[in-house]
């Protein structure tokens, strides 16, 4: 994979530029529009084809973060076989009021799929909350990590991070 060309495909494609309120709340002069190298199966492809070598060995299923996550998750189960939870950001109100839709997760080790990560907030919660379903959930693979300190994001919660792209990298592109 060439990783240069990639960061320039996925930052042509993805950053917008105005004014952003993000997740967390900040405000940002700069917005990386996953869904826009989502929603191009190319591109969509050669992401998670650069993901694959990301996913620990141990790994027993996939778990896509409601929204984001969830198509890297889906490509990565086709392109692996490894079998695909959907997370919720909250578990349903009705129903099987599940958390996570798929396989059986109690016991089993999930590695998390994320979109963009920047401060980690979805990402934290959906670990706390898939740990007290019994899981096993200790690494997170994104496409874009665009945290101030990536070497450090997520390890208040005892996760490694593994990003295809950081930001240093689309800003370089």
């Amino acid at each position: 994979m060439d990783r240069e060309l990639l960061a320039r495909d996925v930052n042509r494609a993805c950053r917008l530029q105005g004014r952003f309120q993000l997740r967390s709340g900040q405000i940002s002069h700069e917005y990386f529009d996953k869904y826009l190298f989502e929603s191009d199966p190319r591109l969509l492809r050669r992401v998670c084809e650069a993901m694959v070598p990301l996913i620990p060995a141990d790994t027993d299923l996939l778990g896509g973060l409601e929204l984001g996550g969830v198509p890297l998750a889906t490509v990565l189960s086709q392109l692996t076989g490894i079998p695909t939870l959907f997370v919720r950001k909250a578990a349903k109100t009705y129903g099987t009021r599940r958390l996570a839709e798929g396989a059986d997760i109690d016991g089993r080790t999930i590695t998390l799929v994320e979109d963009v990560i920047t401060t980690g907030g979805a990402v934290r919660d959906a670990t706390e909350a898939l740990r007290r379903e019994r899981a096993t959930v200790s690494t997170v693979i994104c496409a874009i990590n665009r945290s101030p300190d990536p070497a450090t994001v997520l390890g208040d919660v005892g996760l490694t991070v593994h990003a295809v792209l950081t930001k240093a990298d689309l800003d370089s592109a």
